[in-house]
């Protein structure tokens, strides 16, 4: 499958809905601060694939950190392929919105697990 018949997209989980986001899937550990749940219209909420708590917590969303924090995070992801497959396949048939918190819409899970799927198709 090509890269460009895939339907990615990124996007805080605080911005509102819209109709072209497709799937949408929370791609975070935690549920995101002071969202209700009916508000963020979640279809798929992927703890499993987050980084794991210590990855999260070491990153920080330090900048200095992002690089080493996109290779440990990759190698996370090594291990939940059917996780990114799942995605992958998915976003074959149509779009597919990955939700995150982080203030940081340049530096975070999301922006990498969105790298990973993509490339999974290639």
């Amino acid at each position: 499958m090509s890269r460009t018949s895939m339907r990615i997209r990124i996007k805080r989980v605080y911005d509102a809905p819209q109709r072209g986001d497709g799937l949408r899937v929370l791609v975070d550990r935690l549920w995101p601060r002071g969202l209700a749940k009916e508000r963020a219209k979640v279809d798929l909420w992927l703890k499993d694939i987050a980084p794991s708590s210590e990855l999260r917590s070491w990153f920080g969303h330090d900048p200095g950190r992002w690089g080493a924090f996109q290779q440990k995070y990759r190698h996370e992801l090594a291990g939940k392929a059917e996780h990114v497959q799942m995605l992958r396949k998915a976003a074959a048939k149509r779009a597919v919105t990955l939700l995150f918190a982080a203030r940081t819409e340049d530096q975070n899970n999301a922006v990498v697990l969105k790298d990973v799927i993509e490339e999974a198709g290639r």
